[in-house]
């Protein structure tokens, strides 16, 4: 039997199919982990990005208001 049999070809390719999927199968969750990581990362520095924007609004509140008619000193 030099020639494998069509059955013994077709159980081969099986096998690395289910092999392949398999790996895809792993290489998918790696990458919806990674996904569901930069998703929080994303929504922490969002938040802190509001965060940040409320601290400076209130400094910016917190500054005294120019009057009409006069142009801001420079401290240069």
């Amino acid at each position: 039997m030099s020639n494998p049999s069509q059955i013994d070809q077709i159980a081969e390719r099986v096998e690395r199919l289910l092999l392949r999927y398999q790996e895809l199968q792993r290489t998918n969750a790696l990458l919806s982990a990674q996904v569901d990581a930069l998703a929080r990362e994303r929504d922490s520095l969002t938040s802190r990005l509001g965060a940040a924007r409320a601290r400076v609004d209130a400094l910016l509140e917190r500054l005294p208001q120019a009057e009409p008619g006069t142009t801001p000193k420079s401290t240069a």
